[in-house]
């Protein structure tokens, strides 16, 4: 079911989740590194370093130090890849799931407190 919200409404339930979710959760995860978070549990494996980049449309450093800071967090894990050594594939953790389904919760907690 579609919801449609105002950019003001959609504005206020990102405050509201943003402001809740550092109360509630001490890993601050930057934006980027949230979005490589949900690219690689929404989106089918594998996920490397270079897909990630070139997904995201930065480098491979910059990818590289948002998975240092996330795996440091326990969200991710990096293994190298057995059929070519030089690629190191990205890993779904147990804590990273339940990191986002929390987050997911917390979305459709205060979507449903949004006023109407």
């Amino acid at each position: 079911m579609p919801v449609e919200l105002t950019p003001s409404q959609a504005l206020g339930l990102w405050h509201t989740v943003s402001l809740e979710q550092v109360r509630v959760d001490g890993r601050d995860l930057t934006l980027r590194q949230m979005a490589i978070l949900l690219q690689i549990y929404l989106v089918p494996p594998p996920h490397t370093v270079r897909g990630l980049a070139a997904t995201l449309g930065v480098t491979k450093p910059v990818i590289t130090r948002a998975l240092d800071t996330m795996g440091a967090l326990g969200l991710v894990d990096r293994v190298r890849d057995d059929r070519d050594r030089r690629n190191v594939v990205i890993k779904r953790t147990v804590d990273g799931a339940l990191y986002l389904e929390k987050f997911g919760d917390l979305i459709i907690d205060q979507g449903r407190k949004q006023p109407k």
